[in-house]
């Protein structure tokens, strides 16, 4: 039986399965050490297009039609679309997904989304709502640069603790259908603001709902850290990731021997100039498909706790002087 578990947490008993999914990257993305395992790469990071918002939006819209294509689903099957990027409106996944005509909802959880998304697909079809649900994600470098920081043309210095937006876009089919990937449960987490102001440290103001959610998951499921074979962050980087080993060891626990990030995953720091590694959302989501999701399904890995992590901030608060909260959600995905 679906019950909540714990403060925060959903366990289905009749299990959600993670039918299919599709990734697309830029040229940058395909550079790393994932290149090959990404199901579409653009040379081209316009995509054809005349803008960024644009092409942000169109790589929504491949990597949906992926997923379906491999599920061998229609699109008129799909009951839901949660779906969600970084810029003002959710321009990008308004854009990419208006050809599809799903029904839609629109999400905004900064780089979180990908867990955010993936939970509500996964708790609505649990409730027999539908038997497929969709959910989508992206993030362009061109389109956060110029909203979030500077127009690429200032060509500004970057600090050692910032990260790269990732060009990409990971979409998900949730359904019924068994798979050799179910979601058996979700932590939703909570935001967690420890003042920090520098939104060129990300993954410092990421870390604190990272631990949060990652110890609250433990604490409701009644585990210890090694009942993961991974417990796999979203995009902490380097810095955030160190931040993050010290907080959960103040909680008690010690998880330094099965993290992972996929911030630190999708780029080589040493030769790609990304500093404390990839973010924005596209980054969870395109390595989740293209990393993750093989390992669980081929049964290398049993069971990981999937933890996109977001900083929720805008220009408006960024400019008015206010603290850049986090947030995170978790998703268990388990081999069967």
């Amino acid at each position: 039986m679906n019950q909540p578990k714990g403060a925060q947490s959903i366990s289905f008993g009749v299990s959600p399965y993670l039918l299919e999914s599709g990734s697309v990257v830029g040229k940058k993305e395909s550079e790393g050490p994932l290149g090959n395992k990404f199901d579409r790469v653009s040379e081209d990071d316009l995509f054809g297009e005349d803008t960024w918002e644009a092409a942000e939006g169109t790589m929504q819209k491949m990597a949906c039609m992926l997923a379906l294509k491999k599920a061998g689903v229609q699109t008129e099957k799909v009951r839901f679309l949660f779906g969600g990027d970084l810029l003002r409106q959710g321009i990008a996944t308004s854009m990419g997904v208006e050809a599809l005509q799903i029904p839609m909802f629109g999400l905004f959880g900064a780089c979180s989304t990908s867990g955010e998304a993936l939970a509500l697909a996964a708790m609505a079809t649990a409730a027999d709502y539908g038997d497929y649900m969709l959910a989508v994600t992206s993030s362009h470098f061109g389109s956060a640069e110029k909203e979030f920081r500077f127009p690429l043309g200032y060509a500004n210095q970057r600090p050692l603790s910032s990260t790269w937006t990732v060009t990409g876009s990971g979409a998900f089919l949730v359904g019924k259908e068994k798979s050799h990937v179910r979601i058996s449960g979700v932590t939703i987490g909570k935001i967690v603001d420890y003042g920090l102001k520098d939104s060129q440290n990300m993954g410092a103001c990421m870390a604190p709902a990272a631990c949060d959610t990652i110890i609250q998951n433990l604490e409701d499921f009644g585990r210890k850290e090694d009942d993961y074979d991974r417990i796999i962050t979203g995009d902490l980087g380097y810095v955030g990731q160190s931040i993050l080993f010290d907080l959960v060891r103040k909680k008690g626990k010690d998880i330094k021997g099965n993290h992972m990030d996929c911030g630190i995953l999708i780029f080589d720091q040493k030769t790609q100039n990304t500093n404390s590694g990839g973010s924005g959302c596209g980054c969870a989501a395109t390595t989740l498909s293209a990393y993750i999701l093989p390992k669980i399904a081929s049964g290398e890995w049993k069971r990981v706790l999937f933890v996109p992590t977001g900083a929720l901030m805008s220009t408006v608060s960024f400019n008015e002087g206010e603290s850049v909260p986090g947030i995170a959600h978790a998703i268990v995905l388990e081999h069967c």
